[in-house]
């Protein structure tokens, strides 16, 4: 006779957690029952209450987009609350980072009264080049509706998107309404649309900070040293270790998990048994691996030239300003060595894509512009903003960059030039044009990283893949 199976125990509230002290209320609206769940759990484990209606006693509100907290909660009742209304990604990116995370980029707006003015007037423009035959500009399934209907829905919404958008005129200063800077949320129905479901995907909190930090470490230092070898594979060791369920505590416990050789073994075993790795110290203490590490961290400064700049005597980037052999670019790149490090909130990075959609609809319409990389793997910052573009109609993408850069640069979003090759008109290349350069958000001096690329309708999917990544995706597929 079998044995009888024992039912596991849900692990014991920890009063002491990581939610401690927070009564919640979620809104189920828009979110996977499984996902729901997942959070419900983790919250009560880590100390907070969960309540299952509004009331006084709620400190906190999470919903998936302001369309599904309005439809679910009245406007008397929000006016009332005095709590915090916040985005489920709150709640994932503090999961995935032990900790809780600020929560000033995750803040819905709870004002009905004119909420996402320009946010609405510019998504009804968006939807009606939705409704397009170009499917492949969406990476989800959608619910077909009536081309007619969304058309005379965009003709009565016509005069709104005149008189509500943001004016953009080329000789004044960019500027964004308060309603949308104050709302990082898009609409579960824009979601739908453009495939952003993707930004609300549980992730998992790291339970071997500790191994994943000291990898992390390694692959920076491999790749300024220009042995991608090796960056590489610490770099999939640590796409394999972070989603690991389990804390390990035993090389034992990975041994037969992909990308985890003999090598790979040794160090995760020195490093549960020591908390640290003699490799990565000794590199550490290097004066040549630290000043190399250093200058391969300059925008267009590689693994050679920082050898070669190391060579000369060069030790900070300070005496690097006295280099006579540095390109423009990477004299740019050291000039802004800051804010280019400096990372870019998700809210500032949605409302630029916005920003970029409309300025590309007025000078082509249907041009299709989405902000990929970490943007769109639902990351709660980037580096740098990667936009993909094209045109449904295989041939209004020729030339379109040239023309679109120069409208963005009268308007001072684009600030300095990095590299700009253009190939759409010449057949080469597989006709693809590319600009990199730098960008400030509306008000700010701040320097952003900025790519754009425009490809041809039949090969803009692979493009979007390429620029969405991540780094292990793309380079196994290479």
């Amino acid at each position: 006779m079998a044995p009888k199976r024992t039912k596991r125990k849900s692990p014991s509230p920890d009063p002491q957690g990581m939610f401690a002290g927070m009564t919640v209320f979620l809104i189920e609206d828009g979110v996977q029952s499984l996902r729901l769940q997942i959070w419900k759990q983790k919250l009560v484990q880590m100390g907070a209450k969960v309540e299952t209606q509004l009331s006084e006693k709620v400190s906190h509100v999470f919903a998936i987009s302001s369309d599904a907290l309005f439809h679910h909660v009245d406007d008397d009742r929000l006016a009332r609350f005095k709590g915090h209304v916040l985005l489920y990604q709150w709640l994932e990116e503090s999961l995935a980072a032990g900790e809780k995370v600020s929560e000033d980029f995750y803040i819905l707006k709870v004002d009905p009264e004119g909420f996402d003015i320009f946010d609405k007037s510019l998504k009804a423009k968006l939807a009606n080049r939705n409704s397009s035959s170009y499917d492949e500009h969406s990476h989800c399934k959608r619910i077909k509706s009536s081309h007619e209907e969304k058309k005379q829905t965009n003709e009565e919404k016509k005069g709104d998107i005149e008189t509500n958008s943001v004016s953009w005129a080329s000789n004044t200063e960019p500027h964004f309404p308060s309603s949308l800077t104050n709302s990082p949320e898009i609409s579960s129905t824009q979601d739908k649309d453009v495939g952003m479901q993707m930004s609300f995907q549980y992730s998992p909190p790291d339970l071997n900070k500790g191994i994943t930090e000291i990898f992390g470490k390694l692959v920076n230092i491999y790749r300024a040293l220009g042995d991608d070898r090796r960056s590489f594979s610490y770099y999939k060791a640590i796409a394999v270790v972070e989603k690991l369920p389990f804390k390990v505590e035993s090389a034992d416990q990975v041994k037969d998990l992909p990308g985890i050789g003999k090598s790979m073994q040794d160090h995760i075993q020195e490093i549960v048994t020591t908390g640290k790795l003699s490799k990565l110290e000794q590199f550490e203490t290097d004066e040549k691996v630290k000043t190399i590490t250093l200058f391969g961290e300059v925008w267009g400064i590689g693994p050679a030239t920082a050898l070669k700049l190391y060579e000369k005597g060069h030790r900070t980037l300070d005496d690097l300003k006295n280099e006579d052999s540095l390109t423009n670019a990477q004299v740019i790149g050291l000039k802004y060595f800051d804010d280019i490090k400096t990372r870019i909130p998700r809210h500032e990075a949605q409302e630029m894509e916005l920003v970029l959609q409309k300025v590309a609809e007025d000078i082509i319409p249907g041009m299709v512009v989405v902000c990929g990389g970490s943007y769109r793997r639902g990351k709660a910052s980037c580096g740098d903003l990667d936009i993909v573009i094209t045109h449904p109609d295989g041939k209004s993408h020729k030339g379109f960059l040239q023309n679109y850069v120069k409208r963005l640069k009268e308007m001072k979003l684009l600030r300095e030039d990095l590299i700009f090759s253009t190939h759409s008109e010449e057949g080469t290349d597989s006709g693809v044009d590319t600009y990199f350069g730098l960008c400030t958000y509306p008000g700010r001096e701040l320097r952003h990283r900025i790519d754009f690329k425009a490809y041809p309708r039949d090969i803009y999917a692979f493009g979007l893949i390429a620029w969405t990544g991540n780094d292990v995706l793309n380079r196994s597929a290479g």
